[in-house]
């Protein structure tokens, strides 16, 4: 038995979208069953109720469980939610932990969310337990949350300057977790995954401009325009703050500027460039859909 977590979620809806296709049986754990209705009706999704970081609602979810994938919300409680979770499932008998984790997971990154990754990372490796840590870079998907400056201003309002970033597509992601988790294998490696790509936001927005159809500008703002913008839209000031010193460390350049696609590799996956996610993605940028077998 296979259980995936977090399935309902940005990076945990695209891993479960996988099994669907593949039509491989996988069980999911949700908090809410009304919130994975999507998977209703689908023979080969199991749907059990429970919260991660209660162990005693998991009983269901781990029956008989091998291998798990540990994907949880991005919330200040992470670190107190997936270590428990890990307690519960070493208590199971559970095989094989996966932790969805992140190029950040470093213990000198200032980024509160790369600094947890590593704190759980540091104590899966330590609980008895046989892991595997998968660190992919940020989403190509990240971007579409830009589409509505795209479509109503024709510009991307980004405060990253000249920086390039190697943006990988959660459907790469979504393929190696995938196979993590049907094979196994892989024990005690820490996978990094990026985009076949560094590209600064100027070429990002030449890429999108493509999958728009009209002219679409990189305009350069600082971090404090940046930060007033999320809190304008009511973005806590924590998150806010989360993401200003990410902005810091990204406009260092270091490893979110580097390419390493030895895990696609591994998996025999071809990496998706950014032109792809964006041509593939072209409803939301305000461009036409491409026919369906050129999107696969």
């Amino acid at each position: 038995m296979i259980l995936l977590t977090g399935a309902t979620g940005s990076a945990g809806s695209f891993i479960a979208n996988e099994f669907v296709r593949q039509k491989t049986p996988v069980r999911i754990l949700v908090r809410d069953r009304k919130k994975a209705s999507q998977f209703e009706g689908v023979r080969t999704i199991e749907i059990v109720e429970g919260d991660m970081a209660r162990r005693d609602s998991l009983g269901p979810a781990l029956h008989e469980v091998v291998r798990v994938l540990m994907i949880s919300s991005s919330l200040m409680d992470m670190v107190e939610t997936q270590c428990k979770f890990a307690d519960a499932c070493q208590a199971a008998g559970v095989e094989h932990l996966i932790k969805f984790s992140g190029l950040d997971a470093r213990r000198e990154t200032r980024f509160p969310f790369g600094l947890m990754h590593k704190q759980i990372e540091e104590y899966v490796e330590h609980s008895g337990l046989v892991w595997t840590h998968l660190r992919p870079s940020g989403f190509m998907q990240e971007y579409l949350r830009e589409a509505p400056t795209i479509l109503n201003n024709s510009a991307l309002f980004l405060p990253l300057g000249e920086t390039p970033l190697n943006p990988v597509d959660l459907a790469d992601v979504a393929k190696v977790a995938y196979l993590l988790l049907r094979d196994g294998g892989h024990e005690h490696q820490r996978l990094a995954m990026t985009g076949p790509e560094a590209l600064t936001m100027a070429e990002i927005a030449a890429c999108i401009s493509k999958a728009a159809g009209k002219k679409v500008q990189y305009i350069a703002i600082t971090p404090s325009e940046r930060r007033q913008a999320l809190l304008a839209h009511g973005i806590p000031p924590q998150f806010v703050e989360a993401l200003d010193l990410q902005v810091e460390e990204r406009l260092k350049g270091g490893r979110e500027s580097e390419v390493d696609l030895s895990t696609h590799r591994k998996f025999n996956i071809d990496p998706t460039t950014f032109l792809h996610f964006a041509l593939r993605n072209a409803p939301a940028f305000g461009g036409k859909a491409l026919p369906e077998k050129q999107t696969a």
